[in-house]
């Protein structure tokens, strides 16, 4: 017998909702794309051209009488915790969009009324699965490097003006900045790879005529393992620096450019179409040391891993794809940023 399709309901139809999460969800096996909430006409027609048979509703509370599986949370920062808090109390498994809420203790409070209702709760962390970073994760997870000492990853824009929005909003409800925006993967995307961070240094600077919040800024880390992380996130960069850099006691791998998914979600197109995140091999990496080096083929990126394996999480035979207790964990390093930036120093976590 066929397995009975998970219906899913989507929060929010601004980009994350229209370019990431709703074609993903669609194109995954096991689910189906059941309805979305929004209250702005035109995005609720393009959701019901986009997706025929889907229900637009215009607010969250008119989700709980359609029998939905699982709710995709996109909506603005700020109410990330209480729509997803509202779907977990509907009984309702819940996936959120990065980051998970606007402190620390607001997203242990949520993971811990998850694990006491049991309900799954997942973060959409989906650069996990960018193709280049795939690949840094084969290199260090397999050794080629040898012991990485320092792991430089960066998230750098040209954008000198303002766009308007509530991400440069300076309330700090709001969770908006780059540190809170490119920043929750950049230190999600280190965690990942190297464990838990002790020391935070943080320097945040607000550059652009008008800006609220931050728009340039670095981020260093000490893990416990002994490897330090720098990540670089800028909106005023006009050279853009190496996607990543890592450099290890045997080797080093360097890789300019940015994965390809997110562009090719903007177009249009969707895991199911063909060459879905291959890399070209003029944009590969290279991998050595000197002038001992070699390009390094990029592993083909995988957005479509994460709601897979959602589906398997509801299905009960795996957990979830990203747990909600590594959102807190980025939180209190993006946190410690915060206050290192503020007072100048070193905060030990």
């Amino acid at each position: 017998m066929d397995t009975p399709l998970h219906r899913v309901g989507l929060v929010g139809y601004g980009l994350a909702g229209s370019a990431f999460h709703a074609p993903l969800i669609a194109t995954t096996p096991g689910l189906s794309l059941a309805a979305v909430v929004t209250r702005e006409t035109e995005r609720a027609a393009q959701a019901r051209a986009g997706y025929p048979g889907v229900e637009v509703v215009d607010a969250i509370e008119q989700l709980w009488p359609l029998n939905l599986d699982l709710v995709v949370v996109a909506s603005p920062n700020r109410l990330h915790v209480a729509h997803a808090t509202a779907a977990l109390e509907a009984g309702v498994a819940v996936v959120v969009d990065k980051p998970l809420a606007a402190t620390a203790d607001q997203a242990r409070a949520l993971a811990d009324r998850a694990e006491a209702l049991g309900l799954p709760l997942s973060v959409f962390q989906n650069r996990r699965w960018d193709g280049d970073f795939l690949t840094v994760a084969e290199l260090v997870r397999g050794g080629r490097l040898g012991t990485v000492h320092r792991f430089e990853s960066r998230f750098e824009r040209w954008r000198p003006q303002l766009k308007g929005g509530w991400r440069e909003l300076g309330d700090p409800a709001e969770a908006g900045g780059l540190l809170y925006d490119l920043g929750s993967h950049l230190v999600d995307q280190a965690l990942t790879l190297f464990g838990p961070a002790t020391e935070v240094y943080a320097e945040l600077d607000c550059r652009r005529p008008g800006a609220l919040t931050d728009d340039d800024a670095f981020v260093a880390l000490r893990h416990a393992n002994g490897t330090r992380s720098h990540l670089w996130m800028s909106a005023v960069a006009g050279d853009l620096g190496p996607r990543f850099r890592v450099l290890g006691s045997d080797r080093a791998y360097v890789v300019h450019g940015l994965d390809g998914q997110e562009a090719a979600l903007r177009a249009g197109r969707t895991p199911a179409d063909p060459d879905w995140g291959v890399t070209p091999p003029a944009e590969y990496g290279l991998l050595g040391a000197g002038a001992d080096t070699a390009a390094q083929p990029t592993l083909a990126g995988a957005y479509q891993r994460y709601y897979a394996g959602m589906a398997e999480a509801l299905h009960g035979r795996a957990p979830v794809p990203v747990d909600a207790r590594d959102a807190v964990a980025s939180l209190t390093v993006l946190e410690a940023a915060r206050r290192s930036a503020a007072e100048q120093r070193v905060v030990t976590l």
